[in-house]
């Protein structure tokens, strides 16, 4: 598989290629936000490292344009650990998010955790979900409403696919960070309500008004099959 690592700390970079690279991995890096959406645009790859803080062009607006043309799962790196920085990477498109300074043991386990995620290794071959005027194809990883091919990063479309293959199933935001995730955020679970959020701007045709993706008020999320 083939990784993008984006810094502009180039001994980090250096580090971190030689780790994946050890892991079997194919990587490329740039050290600029621009360059990593070029790179994006003109390469296929499987997964980008992002950092936050980086010249031309800081690594949220980079992780938005990249949105913009593909649904590469993201995970972004930054020296800020607030709160709102790592909802506003996630509101970027980011499906995951680490701290630094980070043990690189733990990006590596983020990073495979991530790719076998959107690589759909164990989802049921060949099945449809569906309901009303939105439908699945786990075998595809695509989102498709009124016939119409909905962009999902790998993070929204596991956490729809979740719910759909659960109907009423109601999934505490704890849930599911641990289910979709795989690991908790120290009981922040803000970020699930940003995806959530965004899955109704995509998926419902009123998101002020959801049809299927549901709050059961103090206790979490459920889809109505």
């Amino acid at each position: 598989m083939k990784i993008l690592v984006v810094d502009d700390e180039k001994l980090l970079v250096k580090g971190i290629k030689f780790n994946l690279e050890n892991e079997g991995y194919e990587v490329e890096y740039a050290y600029d936000g621009a360059a990593a959406v070029e790179l994006a645009r003109s390469n296929r790859f499987d997964l980008i490292i992002l950092d936050v803080m980086m010249p031309e062009l800081d690594g949220i607006e980079a992780c938005m344009r990249i949105r913009e043309f593909s649904n590469v799962p993201v995970i972004m790196l930054t020296a800020k650990s607030e709160d709102p920085d790592k909802l506003m990477g996630f509101e970027s498109g980011a499906d995951d998010y680490l701290t630094k300074p980070f043990n690189i043991l733990e990006l590596k386990a983020r990073v495979r955790a991530l790719l076998r995620r959107a690589g759909g290794t164990q989802r049921a071959q060949g099945t449809v979900l569906s309901a009303g005027d939105l439908a699945l194809d786990t075998e595809q990883r695509v989102a498709v409403r009124d016939g119409e091919t909905v962009n999902l990063t790998a993070k929204e479309y596991d956490l729809i696919e979740l719910l759909m293959r659960n109907p009423r199933r109601v999934y505490s935001r704890e849930n599911l960070m641990n289910v979709v995730w795989g690991y908790s955020y120290g009981g922040d679970y803000r970020t699930v309500d940003v995806h959530i959020r965004r899955l109704r701007e995509k998926l419902e045709k009123n998101p002020a008004e959801p049809e299927y993706i549901l709050t059961k008020w103090g206790v979490g999320y459920y889809f109505k099959g």
